[in-house]
């Protein structure tokens, strides 16, 4: 009878796990038309290929080294000899769910991750220097962060985060936070878009050509970070897990709620104008402000906290702008400026998690990720470039870099709309 049971629990976790997994790996579909909307016709195929071959990227490097770099490997090991042992590598005790259900609900994390960078470079970044770095940043960088901080291995063996008090439930830091670090890294040696800013120190807002596409996007992101948070639970077949999987839906929810609020009133009251693009970042900014911690707060607490992101996204995208850091969907401020928030919020409502634990939990994954980034994007420079032509950004990526284009009967082959 136990034996069923425990059957009967593995089957319902594994199932669970898969199909959370499944609705993160959606998120790549919500990453790519959030993209595709906030960029300029010219630019859209591209920045397409960047979103659906950086998932596959992340998908074989994770398989190859990033599993193992971030879990041990010991027991886990799919590219030489495939699926062994009974739990997940690294675990004390084997885990009630099958160990390839964990691979594949962890590897849709490290795309989420890559993700937030392709947004932030685009518009002037090589296809294929994008790519190579797809390759190191899945395959070593986010796999050597998560081992210190999800992976519970002592950070180049000096100290160990969770001893200190740092949570992350989800990823708010683990997650965004790395691929805002990574992105403005990318970002810094870019430099901005042609025509964003005025020499007089102005700026120049360049609009996105879709924006039913950019907010299909959030609204595909937002139903996606369910399986993003609720996955994390790692649970589902007891009452206690189950309870705890709902209270992280209704959070999830209503931060993302909370955040779309606030950064609506917040531009109504700084343009006097409803911001469609600041809105759907605001949902963004509280689903990311949640993500550290989304099982302890209340339904009120989870908006509220939702709300600051939402406000405070809005006031960091005008920000960034004014320092001249060129971020074309606001992926930096969403993802890293709220991805802290989050990671700061937790102490509020956990008592496991301090305020100190949390800020050097977030000081090592932006300093590492950030200067390898760096060093990896420099390296790239020297050897094969990482921005294109000014004649190749003035027509347009499409062309250049994938001999097509996304909208042809309305752009001309050189955008002229012939």
């Amino acid at each position: 009878m136990e034996n069923d049971i425990f059957q009967l629990q593995y089957a319902l976790d594994t199932f669970y796990f898969l199909m959370c997994g499944a609705l993160v790996m959606w998120m790549a579909a919500g990453f790519s038309m959030l993209e595709a909307g906030l960029v300029r016709s010219k630019n859209t195929t591209e920045i397409l290929t960047k979103n659906v071959a950086l998932y596959a990227i992340a998908c074989t490097m994770y398989m190859i080294c990033g599993y193992s770099i971030m879990y041990g490997g010991g027991e886990f090991t799919l590219f030489l000899s495939g699926i062994v042992g009974d739990g997940v590598a690294g675990a004390e005790e084997p885990a009630t769910y099958a160990p390839s259900a964990d691979f594949f609900f962890q590897v849709v994390f490290v795309a989420t991750a890559m993700s937030i960078v392709s947004g932030a470079v685009a518009e002037r970044m090589k296809l294929w220097a994008f790519l190579v770095f797809a390759v190191v940043m899945t395959g070593f960088i986010y796999p050597m962060e998560g081992s210190w901080t999800w992976g519970g291995v002592p950070v180049f063996g000096l100290y160990t985060l969770g001893d200190l008090g740092f949570l992350d439930f989800a990823g708010s830091g683990i997650v965004h936070m790395a691929g805002a670090a990574a992105a403005l890294a990318g970002v810094l040696l870019l430099g901005a878009r042609k025509g964003k800013y005025g020499a007089d120190g102005s700026v120049r807002a360049i609009p996105g050509a879709n924006l039913p596409l950019a907010t299909l996007g959030t609204f595909i992101l937002w139903m996606g970070w369910f399986g993003f948070n609720g996955g994390s639970v790692l649970a589902t077949a007891s009452v206690e897990s189950a309870n705890a999987v709902a209270v992280v839906f209704m959070n999830t929810n209503a931060a993302a709620s909370g955040g779309l609020i606030a950064a609506l009133i917040a531009a109504r009251i700084i343009f006097g104008k409803a911001d469609l693009t600041m809105a759907l970042n605001g949902a963004l900014a509280g689903l990311v402000a949640i993500t550290a911690g989304p099982d302890t707060p209340s339904a009120l607490q989870a908006t509220l906290f939702g709300a600051v992101g939402g406000v405070l996204v809005v006031f960091s995208i005008l920000t960034l702008d004014k320092l001249k850091i060129d971020d074309p969907v606001g992926a930096i401020s969403v993802h890293g400026v709220v991805g802290l928030l989050g990671l700061l919020l937790v102490p509020v409502t956990n008592g496991d998690a301090s305020f100190s634990g949390q800020i050097i939990g977030a000081l090592t994954i932006f300093g590492w990720v950030f200067a390898t980034s760096l060093i990896t994007f420099g390296i790239i420079k020297a050897v094969m470039g990482i921005r294109v032509s000014e004649e190749e950004e003035y027509e347009g990526v499409d062309i250049s870099e994938c001999g097509m284009e996304a909208y042809p009967e309305f752009t001309g082959a050189s955008g002229s709309g012939k």
